[in-house]
């Protein structure tokens, strides 16, 4: 009784102490210091904090999981330390049946857990929105090494080209106003289809705390609302061929009538239509036609 009471006492002030801290938190610690928050402002996108709350907890849970197998080990590296003019071997045990229960069930527990939660946060950020919900198309074309961007209900397209070297800086940075940029309104929900025109790529929004993998011959969707305006950091996560390092794009999230003005000044450059992937370079590969075109020519 007297025991309980003690870890009672001790209790309470370790919990003020974490409330305190807690309390002082900024959003970026509250969140592991993840980009895609700032203090006062929503996230960047609705799976935004789903993400960080799966890394943040598994973290947390595993460094509970840490702090007490390094206490273990500290104390029975101590504990059972070989004293002075102690010889031989100490007493050996063997199948504590107790013990041994508990390191595989609560593994085991964990995994679980892990999968469990995991499962559940994947399954809610894959899940695609229903047709009458989308409010804006989005095609995105992943090419060696620059994205093109079909603004797929507006009928309009906007091409990119990789990242330029600014040959008048010394620290050989890029120019961030050549840069593909996708633009994208705010407080809507947003359906992109990815596509590659020859390799794999990874379309990743690095402030959106998601990225996929694009596949030539084969669409994936990224279904996400966009929740505050701002630029955001874009590139390729996949290695990708020489210039994969400048394989780099903006988001820009931006007011419902900025975007339609930029969607105009679309129309009006003349790029109405849409790019495809029409141009693969995977055609002229071995068994893709290259026979045919070595007959045609020796007919000529």
């Amino acid at each position: 009784m007297r025991h309980n009471r003690r870890l009672r006492w001790a209790a309470v002030p370790i919990a003020a102490t974490l409330s305190f801290l807690l309390a002082g938190c900024t959003q970026a610690q509250l969140h592991g210091f993840l980009p895609g928050f700032q203090e006062g402002e929503p996230p960047v996108t609705n799976h935004t904090e789903r993400v960080a709350g799966l890394w943040v907890t598994s973290w947390i849970v595993l460094l509970v999981v840490g702090v007490i197998t390094w206490g273990l080990t500290i104390w029975a590296v101590i504990a059972y330390r070989r004293r002075r003019g102690q010889t031989g071997l100490p007493v050996q045990l063997r199948y504590n049946m107790p013990i041994e229960v508990f390191y595989t069930i609560v593994p085991l527990i964990l995994v679980v857990g892990f999968f469990a939660f995991t499962a559940r946060d994947q399954a809610a950020i894959e899940e695609r929105f229903a047709a009458d919900d989308v409010d804006v198309k989005i095609e995105v074309i992943a090419k060696q090494w620059a994205w093109d961007f079909n603004y797929v209900n507006e009928d309009v397209y906007s091409p990119g080209i990789q990242a330029q070297l600014d040959r008048d800086a010394a620290d050989g940075s890029i120019i961030e106003s050549e840069l593909p940029t996708l633009v994208l309104p705010v407080d809507a929900n947003i359906e992109i289809a990815l596509e590659s025109r020859d390799v794999i790529h990874s379309f990743w929004v690095v402030d959106f705390l998601y990225k996929k993998d694009m596949f030539p011959g084969k669409t994936n969707y990224m279904s996400i609302t966009t929740e505050r305006e701002g630029t955001y950091v874009g590139k390729c996560a996949e290695l990708c061929g020489e210039y994969h390092s400048l394989m780099l794009f903006n988001v820009e999230v931006v007011s419902q009538a900025e975007y339609e003005d930029y969607i105009q000044s679309l129309e009006d450059a003349g790029q109405t239509g849409q790019l495809s992937t029409e141009y693969d370079r995977n055609q002229n590969l071995p068994g893709k036609g290259a026979p045919e075109s070595n007959e045609e020519h020796d007919a000529e």
